[in-house]
Parts: C-alpha cells; sequence; structure tokens
C-alpha cells in the first residue's frame, strides 16, 4: 500500500494534481447548481409576472367553430385564385 501512495516516488506531483483537479470539479458543480437555482428564480417571476393564459376550448366549441366556413366561398383561408 505504500508503494501506491507514494506513486513510484512522484506523490509530490500526483496527489496534489488529483487534488488540485477535485477542487475544480467542486467548484464546477457549486457553480452549476447556483446557476440552476438562479435560473429557476427567475423563470418563477417572469411566469408568475406574465398575464393568466385564455382557457382553452372544450370539444364541443370547436364543433362550433369548424362548422362555419372560413369565407364566403368556403375555400380555404390564405387560399389564391390563379
Amino acid at each position: 500500500m505504500s508503494d501506491f501512495l507514494t506513486m513510484g516516488g512522484y506523490a509530490a506531483y500526483v496527489w496534489p494534481a488529483y487534488a488540485i483537479a477535485a477542487l475544480v470539479l467542486l467548484g464546477l458543480l457549486a457553480a452549476t447548481w447556483k446557476g440552476l437555482r438562479d435560473s429557476e428564480a427567475t423563470l418563477k417571476a417572469l411566469e408568475s409576472a406574465r398575464p393568466a393564459r385564455r382557457r382553452v376550448r372544450s370539444h364541443s366549441d370547436s364543433k362550433r367553430a369548424d362548422s362555419k366556413p372560413d369565407n364566403a366561398a368556403g375555400s380555404p383561408a390564405g387560399a389564391s385564385e390563379g
């Protein structure tokens, strides 16, 4: 086990490199969590500030709307002649 810990004489270089890498990864994790919380708070504030959505039509409402033609000729809206 001591051979592993001494890393063949390179322990003074290897263990600090592992420690620095672990600290960088933990810092990135903390920054990501903080960014997520900030984004969620911003989203919640934006959603609460926007007006309420209109009521979605029920199935019976859409049948009434579909029974009327889009224009007098009964052709689809946006269709051009010629």
